[in-house]
């Protein structure tokens, strides 16, 4: 557990009776060599003394947020990880909407650390739709949530909401401090769905690209350490993810100049936009009306290829990486554009594949490299896929 020596972790105990779980997890921490501060929230300590916190961290217990009242600034700048466990209904709630009453939400407020929330209830609580659109909110705004397990529960029923295991615990905090190092010292730049080219103010032509993959990529990348992550993107229904800049862009035109804009700021760039291939020559500058005429021909140009212009202007320290959306020939097309564009890796998937088009919530990608070595993964969530792509991306860097 290398990974977890000096490492500043803030465990947050919360009133659940798994609290008493959570001391061991401490006393493994601070054993394999991690600066643990535990905070006890006044339900916590009527299960747990914070003596026994103590013992086992080493370090004073905070459970006032008036007893020192600088802590909860200094630990929230200071901190690698926080951990909450067990999470209860009651902070998740107070959390999902920004409510800050004590020591450790104020301090949770005032954080940019990774936050792990490891939830510990009944079955009904887990389970209650408020609490799952509470834990949905705060996903989107990048906490990690490991689920709880199933099995006997402190009422004595059966069912999920049971404290995960020491092992799967330990695992998640190493993989998370794991992660936020891949991308540190590195900015990364992303572009995310389609563009839109206008025929006239309301008509134009685009595709079904939805901008999830390019979306979960962005978000992973923060999650990883980079040091900045810009993202641009077409027009979507999708909300950026925190902490990342966001441009929106309408047109290829639009994308191309934000793109060479920022382009040189950058050493991995992420090129997993469905820009438009094609525009009209002629922008009407009123609507077109239905006539009597049984056809109407619309001349196309071509709009300026991004990542050929990258290709051709990018450094040896820059990693670029396109994607190859295809309906046939996967493979041998995805290794012409690796070619053609100066590209590090192109990530290919066959979009009429089960599981693989723009509009679901899974991927199967192929990822194709310089080298002619290309390793497909299995169908996944786009935001696991995206953690695929910049765990590999990572090793060029």
């Amino acid at each position: 557990m290398s990974t977890l020596s000096g490492k500043k972790i803030v465990a947050g105990i919360c009133g659940g009776i798994a609290a008493y779980k959570a001391a061991n997890i401490v006393s493994k921490l601070a054993q394999a060599g991690a600066y643990v501060r535990v905070i006890l929230t006044r339900a916590a300590c009527e299960f747990v003394t914070p003596l026994t916190f103590e013992s086992l961290s080493h370090n004073k217990v905070l459970t006032d947020l008036w007893e020192e009242p600088l802590a909860h600034v200094e630990l929230a700048y200071s901190a690698d990880l926080f951990v909450l466990m067990p999470a209860t209904y009651n902070i998740i709630g107070k959390l999902a909407h920004g409510i800050a009453d004590d020591l450790l939400t104020t301090t949770l407020a005032a954080t940019r650390a990774p936050v792990l929330v490891i939830p510990a209830m009944e079955s009904q609580m887990y389970t209650n739709p408020i609490f799952q659109e509470n834990a949905r909110k705060l996903t989107e705004l990048g906490y990690r949530f490991l689920e709880p397990e199933a099995g006997h529960l402190a009422s004595g029923r059966e069912g999920i909401g049971r404290f995960p295991s020491e092992e799967k615990i330990l695992k998640a905090i190493e993989d998370i401090l794991t992660e936020r190092a891949l991308l540190q010292g590195h900015r990364v730049l992303v572009t995310a769905g389609p563009t839109r080219e206008m025929l006239d103010p309301m008509r134009c032509i685009t595709n079904k690209s939805s901008g999830k993959m390019g979306y979960a990529l962005a978000e992973q990348a923060r999650h990883f350490g980079a040091d900045a992550v810009c993202l641009i993107s077409g027009p979507t229904q999708l909300k950026p993810p925190a902490g990342v800049e966001y441009v929106r862009v309408e047109s290829a035109e639009e994308m191309r100049d934000a793109v060479l804009e920022r382009f040189v700021q950058y050493d991995l760039i992420l090129m997993a936009a469905a820009v438009a291939d094609w525009r009209p020559k002629k922008v009407f500058a009123q609507k077109l009306k239905k006539s009597s005429a049984r056809e109407l021909t619309i001349v196309l140009e071509k709009t300026p290829d991004i990542l050929s212009e990258l290709g051709k202007r990018k450094k040896k320290d820059q990693i670029l990486v396109g994607f190859a959306a295809e309906t046939e020939k996967l493979l041998e097309h995805a290794r012409e554009k690796l070619k053609e564009k100066n590209l590090d890796i192109v990530v290919a998937n066959d979009i009429t594949a089960p599981g693989a088009g723009p509009e679901v919530e899974t991927n199967i990608v192929t990822l194709l490299y310089r080298d002619g070595k290309s390793e497909t993964l299995p169908c996944l969530p786009k935001h696991e896929v995206a953690k695929e792509i910049l765990r590999r991306v990572a090793q060029f860097l």
